[in-house]
């Protein structure tokens, strides 16, 4: 597929795809003929309408996907869609487990990616849910024993305050969530996120 919409990562990208390559050509090509801009973001094949993300091809062990970067905002006639976790606010997924899936959904997917384009037109924004967080004992006690440590903790981005809270709240022992905090205690204080 060589046209002017399509973006050399992308080529690079599908070229060194071992798995899902026939279902991402598949779905980028549905993709380009709803007019979108090509880009290539968060290592993965993005596409965007005036600067704006619209959807997100992408692919895990058990499936590939089309992420829709707002999908939380559309009608979803089909109940297709599809909340990765129960922390993703405003993004769905439409999951395919093979090519003839993606074959037989294309109108489907094509009315979904023309959805998601009028919503963007529409400057409609997913309503954030203020979702209370725990603070774990052992993360409350670093704070108590290190004075530093809790404004550089709030001045973190809420994101990465809810990324370290959900981590360190995982872990079953409280040793375990002990070593967590205490391993993760210099990138706070740097003003890092848990994967930066």
């Amino acid at each position: 597929m060589t046209n002017s919409r399509t973006n050399p990562k992308v080529d690079e990208f599908l070229s060194k795809a071992t798995k899902w390559k026939k279902e991402f050509e598949k779905l980028r090509a549905i993709v380009l003929d709803c007019e979108l801009t090509e880009e290539f973001k968060w290592k993965h094949p993005c596409y965007t309408s005036h600067n704006k993300n619209i959807v997100l091809i992408h692919g895990f062990k058990e499936y590939c996907a089309l992420l829709f970067h707002k999908g939380a905002l559309l009608q979803d006639p089909h109940g297709i869609l599809i909340q990765q976790t129960e922390n993703v606010q405003g993004a769905r997924q439409i999951r395919f487990t093979n090519g003839q899936e993606i074959d037989e959904m294309e109108t489907i997917l094509k009315a979904y990616i023309h959805e998601a384009i009028e919503v963007e037109k529409a400057g409609l924004k997913v309503e954030k849910k203020n979702i209370e967080f725990i603070i774990p004992e052992e993360l409350q006690n670093k704070f108590d024993e290190m004075p530093d440590l809790k404004p550089a903790f709030e001045a973190l981005t809420p994101g990465r305050q809810r990324a370290y809270i959900l981590y360190f709240s995982q872990a079953k022992q409280s040793k375990t969530r002990e070593s967590r905090v205490e391993k993760y205690v210099q990138n706070i204080l740097d003003g890092k996120g848990l994967k930066d």
